[in-house]
C-alpha cells in the first residue's frame, strides 16, 4: 500500500519505519526542515533502540522517504496517518489545533478517496471533529480512523511488530477493511485487531495509560506505608503480583512516573470531565505522582539536614524511563531543581539524555559522558533512572569516588543488605532501609 505519516515523533517515525519493514511504500512527513534532512540520510533524532537500522534498511530498499510536502505525500497516497503532538493547554486538556489545522491541510489536498487515520492522543469525538474539518474543504469522498498507539517507549519496535492488540475506531466498514488488512501482518499470532466506533477506540488510549498509570501511584501510595508500618514494598509487591488479578507488572515503586503519555492522559482526562463530572480517582493518582517526585529530596533532608547548601551530589539516570532520551515530565526535573534551588551542586550522567538535559537545565548542572566521573567529590549518589548499566556497578570504585559512602536509590535497584555490608548508607523506596 501506498501511505503517508504525517508528523515524525516517536509514534509517526516509528510507524511509518515499520510499515515500511512490512513491505509497504511510506511518505513521512514534517514540517522541520532540518529533521526531515536527517532522516534522509538515515540519522534518527530520537534514541529508540533497533529504529535507526529499520530507518537506514528501508532507506536503501527505497520503501520510506521523508518530506517537508505534505500536499505531494497526500497525493501519492491511499492511506494518511495523522501523528502529530497534541500538548497540554493550560488547563492540563490535550490542545488539538495543529491536529485539527493537519486535516485541513489533508483535505485540501486531496485528489480521490482517502482513508484519513488519526493517530495522535486526542480527546473523545476528536474524530468526528476531524470528518467536518475535512469535509468543509474536501472535494472527494474519504472516511476517518480512530488508530491509537500503545507504545512504550525503549520497546517501540517490537511493540509495533508485535503488537498486544490493534484497534481501529470508524463507522465506515471499507476503510476498517483497508487498515485490517494493513496490519494483518503483524497480528499473524493471532493476537486481535478490535473494532469498534470511533468514541470508544480514543477512550481506549486514555484508559489504558489511566489504569498503568494507577498501577504506578498505587504500589507508590503502599511503598509510603510500609515505611510508615516496617514493611518492605518489595516483598509486597511479590505477594500481589503473582496474583493473576493483578499480576507483576507496573507494581514497581519508585520516584514517581513521567513521559510524554501518563502525565499529559491523566490530566486530559480530568479535563474532559470537565465541568460537571468530577474524577477523584484521576486527580487522587496524579496528586501522589507528583508528591513521590519529590521524596527522594525528602530523604535527602532527613540524613544531611535541612541545609544542603554547597552540598554536591550525583545523579545517574536523567530521561524518563530507560533505553530513552525523553525527558518529558521526568521526575529527575522535579528532584534537581529542588535540589537546585536548595544551594546543591549537580553532577549528572545518562547514557541517552545528555542533550535533552541540556536544553533544560543548560549550564545550571554539570555533565559526564562517564557515569563514574560523576561521582567524583558528591557527597551522596541519588539514583533516578534504573538503567541497566547501573544494577552492577563496582561498589568500591562508588566508595572511593564519593566523599562518603552514601546512595539514594529511587528504583529500588540494590540489595539493602548487600549495601549495608560494603558500608554504605543506603535509602530506597518502602524498604526496611528507610
Amino acid at each position: 500500500m501506498n501511505l503517508a505519516m504525517i508528523g515524525t515523533g516517536y509514534v509517526g517515525l516509528v510507524a511509518g519505519t515499520c510499515f515500511a519493514e512490512s513491505g509497504n511504500d511510506v511518505i513521512c512527513v514534517d514540517i522541520d526542515e532540518a529533521k526531515i534532512a536527517a532522516l534522509k540520510a538515515g540519522k534518527v533524532p530520537i534514541y529508540e533502540p533497533g529504529l535507526e537500522e529499520l530507518v537506514q534498511r528501508n532507506l536503501e530498499e527505497q520503501r520510506l522517504s521523508f518530506t517537508t510536502d505534505l500536499a505531494g505525500a497526500v497525493r501519492q497516497a491511499s492511506i494518511i496517518f495523522i501523528a502529530v503532538g497534541t500538548p497540554q493547554d493550560s488547563d492540563g486538556r490535550a490542545d488539538i489545533e495543529q491536529l485539527l489545522a493537519t486535516a485541513k491541510a489533508v483535505g485540501k489536498a486531496m485528489n480521490g478517496y482517502k482513508v484519513v487515520v488519526n493517530k495522535s492522543t486526542a480527546p473523545v469525538g476528536t474524530v468526528e471533529q476531524i470528518r467536518s474539518v475535512i469535509a468543509a474543504i474536501a472535494k472527494h469522498p474519504f472516511a476517518v480512523v480512530s488508530n491509537p498507539e500503545f507504545l512504550k517507549e525503549g520497546a517501540a519496535v517490537d511493540d509495533f511488530m508485535k503488537p498486544d492488540r490493534v484497534v481501529l475506531g470508524s463507522e465506515d466498514p471499507a476503510a476498517i477493511e483497508q487498515l485490517k488488512e494493513l496490519y494483518e501482518p503483524f497480528v499473524r499470532t493471532g493476537n486481535p485487531i478490535l473494532v469498534m466506533d470511533s468514541r470508544s477506540a480514543e477512550m481506549s488510549k486514555y484508559a489504558a495509560n489511566a489504569m498503568l498509570a494507577t498501577k504506578i501511584s498505587f504500589i507508590n501510595e503502599v511503598s509510603n506505608l510500609c515505611e510508615k508500618v516496617g514493611a518492605d514494598v518489595s516483598e509486597v509487591r511479590r505477594a500481589i503480583g503473582m496474583d493473576r488479578r493483578i499480576g507483576p507488572h507496573f507494581i514497581f515503586p519508585g520516584v514517581g512516573y513521567g513521559g510524554s503519555c501518563f502525565p499529559k492522559d491523566i490530566r486530559a482526562m480530568i479535563g474532559m470531565g470537565e465541568p460537571g463530572l468530577e474524577l477523584p480517582l484521576l486527580s487522587a493518582v496524579e496528586k501522589v505522582n507528583e508528591r513521590q517526585k519529590s521524596l527522594l529530596v525528602e530523604k535527602i533532608k532527613r540524613h544531611f539536614g535541612p541545609d544542603l547548601s554547597g552540598r554536591t551530589f550525583a545523579i545517574w539516570g536523567l530521561s524518563f524511563k530507560p533505553r530513552t532520551d525523553d525527558m518529558r515530565d521526568a521526575p529527575s526535573i522535579v528532584v534537581i531543581e529542588s535540589l537546585l534551588k536548595a544551594g546543591v551542586v549537580i553532577q549528572a550522567h545518562d547514557p541517552e539524555a545528555m542533550d535533552e538535559a541540556k536544553k533544560i537545565f543548560g549550564d545550571r548542572i554539570r555533565y559526564y559522558r562517564r557515569n563514574y566521573d560523576a561521582l567524583k567529590g558528591a557527597d551522596a549518589l541519588l539514583i533516578i533512572t534504573e538503567w541497566n548499566e547501573f544494577r552492577r556497578p563496582n561498589f568500591q570504585t562508588i566508595k572511593e569516588l564519593l566523599k562518603q559512602p552514601v546512595i539514594f536509590d529511587g528504583r529500588n535497584i540494590y540489595d539493602p543488605a548487600e549495601l549495608r555490608k560494603l558500608g554504605f548508607a543506603y535509602f530506597s523506596i518502602g524498604r526496611k532501609d528507610g
